[in-house]
């Protein structure tokens, strides 16, 4: 008896929000059984083009012959819905239920607001809450891949998406500029710090040879997965919602390049 007492003596103890973190992760594990891969598009910088890599690498899976749903995980400025063409307001019914949208199995908080403009204005729980809902109450059934749009930053959408899920691994998105190099850095610093891999660096709005994308590979020690060239026409396209890789083969090229690159990896 003194021998137990003496070993519960140097047990540090847990805080009971670490033994809540495991306990929910092993639910959305379960939950997401059907799911082989999950596959995180992440910079800290905004503007450098996550979810226009986001959406075309899914459907670049898609027509890859893979099973694809894809997750808009910036809760409070999402923009995957408006990418996709999709319109109307869904119903909140629970479990929330992707949309099929062109052969992916969409989901964002946009799909559940009447105005694009509109703001939603959450505090960090609230975020953090929507995600979780992503994942431990929505219907994603079989999928090859789950691919997440990350929102900008290092802090409540990131890191609960790190703690909940298990991540095959995250492609980081940067352009030629240095500070988006330097915040793409940042963010792969914090997914290394959680133990999680990075697949490599894509260069969106390339001019052709990565300067961006080379930087944050050297400093990671990932590879550069491919680079995408800087083309108003491909804006103009997501903005209207046509996905650019289904009418421009060039692009299509571009993508397919990186999403083979990925699978070859075995993920």
């Amino acid at each position: 008896m003194e021998e137990q007492n003496k070993e519960a003596a140097n047990t540090p103890p847990f805080h009971p929000s670490f033994a809540r973190v495991l306990n929910q992760k092993q639910q959305i594990k379960e939950k997401l059984s059907g799911i082989r891969h999950k596959i995180g598009i992440y910079s800290a910088k905004g503007g450098v083009g996550k979810t226009t890599v986001a959406v075309n690498l899914a459907y670049t899976l898609r027509d890859l012959g893979f099973k694809v749903g894809l997750l808009d995980a910036d809760v409070d400025t999402p923009n995957v819905a408006m990418f996709v063409g999709m319109n109307g307001i869904q119903e909140v019914i629970y479990p929330l239920r992707p949309v099929e949208m062109h052969g992916v199995k969409v989901l964002s908080t946009a799909m559940f607001i009447d105005e694009s403009t509109k703001p939603i204005i959450w505090r960090g729980p609230m975020v953090a809450k929507m995600i979780t809902e992503f994942f431990d109450n929505t219907a994603w059934g079989d999928l090859d891949y789950l691919i997440l749009d990350l929102p900008p930053g290092t802090s409540d959408a990131p890191l609960s998406i790190m703690q909940l899920l298990d991540m095959d691994g995250f492609i980081l998105v940067t352009t030629p500029q240095h500070i988006a190099a330097v915040n793409a850095i940042r963010s792969g610093r914090m997914v290394k710090r959680m133990g999680i891999s990075i697949l490599g660096v894509v260069e969106n709005m390339s001019e052709g040879v990565p300067k961006g994308a080379k930087e944050v590979a050297q400093e990671l020690g990932c590879d550069v997965l491919g680079t995408i060239a800087h083309d108003n026409k491909f804006s103009a396209l997501s903005d209207s919602g046509v996905i650019p890789i289904t009418v421009d083969n060039a692009l299509k090229v571009q993508f397919t390049n990186i999403a083979e690159r990925i699978a070859g990896q075995g993920i």
